[in-house]
Order: structure tokens, then sequence, then C-alpha cells
């Protein structure tokens, strides 16, 4: 840890970025009203760790994929506590924590009540603070791959045009590592959502090689006057469900030209759509260059989602990235890596939390190999220049290779 602690031990993979406490009271009783002055009954208390660096890192953890965990925590108990939740999964997890005394621990008080929205008392403690300086580049040394999570929750991370998450990911770059990037929402009305994303993205993405983002998280940072149309006319229904193919290809093509090589669009029950720049570019990839180059050069590829009962959605997205980058670094072809990660989010939606459902990666692919059916998503009928890939089971675009040279 940053305190003197022992330098952490070889990873394939670095995940950084944010993490929490989560608290969750248990309430007695049934319907609750919080009023000044009333004392409500509580049970035992429930912990977890919660953000990128939990959620990703330690699903990655649970695929198999040796991992190592960057996040930043204070010298006090909710700090040790994370610290401890984050250890008992795994030996030598938390060594890469940074730990720093004086600064508070992020946390979440998460009240969830019967038949009600939850309610979430947040406090961004560390998470705040972390900049360049608090990356541990020493422990990279023998890392092929750094992901980086969501910067929209970390004040340094996007004031001042995002210096520091550039700065990050300039110094990792440096290194030869393979480096990707994840977002989360920022809330409109904040200082994350004032900020200037294109700006933002405008001078990171030339060194991130895979980005990770949700639809509607990137709709909303360059095409934010469409966004809010969408909101306007959702009428209760998500906007995700109202980005059309069009959209989401446009959006993956602008990425692209941004300086990204990978782009992996996370779209919800509708599935996962990919985007990948040429053989030039996918060349400059770092140590987890994809193996076979022609695969992955100019493809779009649209992967729907595996059938599943549907629990809760927490963490479902890191979980999904999480099954996206194992994909790389087991040198899979874009096809398979799609379906590792849909495969990997489809589990995580089956248990509450984010990671009890994960399964090691030879169960998911079992369930693959077994017949795992898919829901429909029935691009051809809403969209042009798709055609369904029966023997692979996704969904070809007009800019994929694969059509140009059929």
């Amino acid at each position: 840890m940053s305190d003197g602690g022992t330098t952490p031990v070889a990873a394939a993979v670095v995940v950084a970025g944010h993490i929490c406490l989560d608290v969750f009271p248990t309430l007695v009783g049934g319907s609750v009203q919080f009023m000044p002055g009333q004392t409500v009954e509580a049970g035992p208390a429930v912990f977890s760790t919660g953000g990128a660096v939990s959620n990703t890192g330690l699903a990655l953890h649970k695929l198999g994929v040796k991992t190592q965990l960057m996040g930043k925590v204070g010298a006090d108990l909710f700090g040790q506590a994370i610290l401890q939740i984050v250890e008992a999964h795994g030996p030598g997890l938390a060594q890469g924590m940074v730990v720093v005394p004086g600064e508070f621990s992020s946390y979440s008080v998460i009240l969830s009540l019967p038949n009600v929205d939850r309610m979430l008392i947040h406090a961004p403690g560390c998470n705040a603070t972390f900049g360049a300086d608090d990356v541990r580049y020493e422990a990279l040394e023998s890392a092929r791959l750094f992901h980086f999570g969501y910067p929209p929750l970390m004040e340094r991370m996007y004031a001042n045009d995002g210096v520091e998450l550039t700065t990050i990911f300039r110094r990792v770059k440096a290194m030869s590592l393979t480096t990707s990037l994840d977002l989360s929402m920022p809330d409109p009305n904040s200082a994350a959502g004032r900020a200037d994303w294109h700006s933002i993205l405008s001078a990171t993405l030339p060194y991130v090689d895979v980005f990770l983002p949700s639809a509607e998280e990137i709709l909303f940072m360059l095409k934010r006057p469409l966004f809010d149309q969408l909101i306007a006319g959702s009428k209760g229904s998500r906007p995700l469900d109202h980005i059309s193919p069009e959209v989401i290809a446009e959006l993956g093509q602008t990425l692209l030209d941004m300086g990204t090589k990978i782009v992996a669009i996370k779209a919800g029950d509708r599935g996962l759509y990919l985007r990948t720049a040429n053989r030039t570019a996918l060349a400059k990839m770092g140590r987890c260059w994809v193996s076979e180059m022609p695969a992955w050069s100019e493809r779009e590829l649209w992967a729907p989602c595996f059938e599943a009962t549907v629990a809760g959605t927490t963490g479902a997205g890191d979980a999904t990235i999480a099954g996206f980058l194992m994909g790389l670094l087991q040198g899979m072809d874009p096809v398979e890596t799609l379906a590792a990660a849909c495969a990997v989010g489809a589990c995580s939606v089956e248990a509450v939390d984010a990671l009890s459902g994960i399964r090691s990666w030879p169960e998911t692919v079992g369930r693959i190999e077994a017949g795992w059916q898919r829901l429909p998503l029935e691009l051809g009928k809403t969209s042009t220049g798709w055609r369904w890939d029966t023997a692979r089971g996704v969904w070809v675009g007009a800019k994929d290779t694969s059509l140009r040279s059929a």
C-alpha cells in the first residue's frame, strides 16, 4: 500500500479509479416514513464495496485473471473496512490500494424500502482528490493492461478540462501498456454534468486503447441536445430505449476519430456494440495487443444479451467490461470477446449485488457451449445495413470489413 507497505505482486491487469464502502442498514418493519425527531429501528448493517475498482476488478479476479486494485481510501475505519472486504476476495488484492492519512474514505448509506426507490446518501471522500500522482506506476511495470473507471465521480478527473485524467493515460501509455477507460453517468446538475466532456475525451482518448462507455453516458457527453430531447420524449421509459442504432454507430465513429482504437458501447438489454480501428492503429495497442490483427481490424458488430432472470442490475456494466477485458487478455477474436462480455454481464444480473452472480470463466463458457439462448435483437427491422450472422450469433454492421470482402 502507499503508506510504505509491500510492493504489489505482478498482475495481468491493474484496475484503478473509484471505490467506496456501501452500507445497507436492515430496516425493521414494513413501511417507513422519515420525519424529524423520529427514531427508525434497524437490524444488522450489510457492508460491501462499490465502484469500478471493486466491481470490475473483483469480477476479473473471479474470472481467473490475475488482478491488482488501485483505489484511494483514508486511514479511517471505513478505509480499513474497504481493504478488509477487498482482501477477503483474495490475498494481495488490496496491496495496490492508496491509503492516505488525513482524508476520509468514500461511502454510501443506501436505504432500501419495499416498493420504493432506494434512497442514497453518498460521500465522495478520497475519490474527489484522486490525481495522477496517486497512481502507483511502479506497480504497472509487469502488467499488460491498465483499466480506469468512473472519472465523472472523481472531481480531479474532470476539473481543469480533465488534465489529471489525460496525464494518467499519457504516462501509462508511455509504459507500453494497453489502456482502457469506463465512464459513469454524471448528474446533469452537478459540476461533472457541466464539465466539457468533449474536450476531456478529445485530450484523453488518443492514449486510450479500449473505451467502454454506456450509450446514455456517451450521448450525454457528446450529443447533449439529443440526450435532452430523448429525456423529454421518453415519458417515463429509459432514454436508452430510444437511442437509434444509427446514433450509436455515429458515436462509435466519432470516438474512433477522437483517437481510441476499440469502442465497445454498452446498450443495456439491447446488447453490446463494437467498432474498431484499422490494423495500423491496433498495432499500437501495447502489451495486450490483439493477436489476430485481421480479425479485429475495422469491425462493426452488435452482440445480443444472453437470457437471464434479473435479480438486480447493480454492477452489470462493470461485469460486462470485465468479460470484455478478459477476452482481450486471452487473445479471443472480436465475436468471442463480445460473447464473453455479454455472458459475464448476464451472470451478474442474476444476483442482487454486483459480484455474487459472477462465475468462473470455465463455468460461464460451459453455459454458452450448452446452448445459452440470446435475447431477441432485431436490428435489421429497425435499421439498414445490418445482417445477422447465424453461425456466430452476432449482427454485422455496414462498416464491417467482412462485408466489404464478401
